[in-house]
C-alpha cells in the first residue's frame, strides 16, 4: 500500500482496468486489449502476437495497462482471466516470486511475464474483479472484440 510520503500527499487516483486477451490454437495468432478508464476518460491499448498462447495474451493486456499509468494509483483490475485472478488475489504470484518464478511442482510458464507484472503491481494499490465472459458486462465485450480483432490481424 502506498504512503501518503509516496505518493506526494495527495489521495491517489481510482482507475478501473479492463483486460482480455484472445488466441487462436495455442499456441497461435493472438491479441490483447486493455481499457483504462479514469473520470469520464478511456484509453485503449491492444495489440498481439502472431506465435503465442491465450494466457501469455492475458498476462500481457494487464502489463501493458498497469505500464501505462503515469503514477501510483488505486487500480481495479478486471478480467475475465480466472488463472490471472486468482493468480493475484489468491496470493499466487507471491509464492512463485519466493520461489524464483516457479510453482510448488516445478515450472512456472511465462515467468519473464509473471515478474513484469509483479514490477509493475507494486507501484500501485490493486484490486481485483472476475467478470463471467461473454455475458453482460459491455466493457469487457468490447475487450473482448478487440482483441479478436488483434488476434485476426496477426494471423
Amino acid at each position: 500500500m502506498k504512503t501518503s510520503v509516496e505518493t506526494g500527499g495527495k489521495p491517489l487516483k481510482f482507475v478501473e482496468l479492463y483486460t482480455d486477451g484472445a488466441c487462436s490454437g495455442n499456441p497461435g495468432p493472438g491479441g490483447w486489449c486493455a481499457i483504462l478508464r479514469y473520470n469520464g476518460f478511456e484509453k485503449i491499448l491492444s495489440g498481439g502476437e502472431t506465435e503465442t498462447t491465450n494466457n501469455r495474451m492475458e498476462l500481457l493486456a494487464v502489463i501493458y495497462g498497469l505500464e501505462a499509468l503515469k503514477e501510483p494509483c488505486r487500480v481495479r483490475i478486471c478480467s475475465d482471466s480466472q488463472y490471472v485472478i486468482n493468480a493475484l488475489s489468491e496470493g499466487w504470484i507471491e509464492g512463485w516470486r519466493r520461489r524464483g518464478w516457479r510453482r510448488k511442482d516445478g515450472e512456472l510458464k511465462n515467468p519473464e511475464l509473471w515478474e513484469r507484472l509483479w514490477e509493475a503491481l507494486q507501484r500501485h494499490e490493486p484490486t481485483y474483479v472476475w467478470i463471467r465472459g461473454h455475458e453482460d458486462d459491455e466493457t469487457n465485450n468490447r475487450c473482448d472484440a478487440i482483441a479478436v480483432s488483434e488476434r485476426e490481424r496477426m494471423g
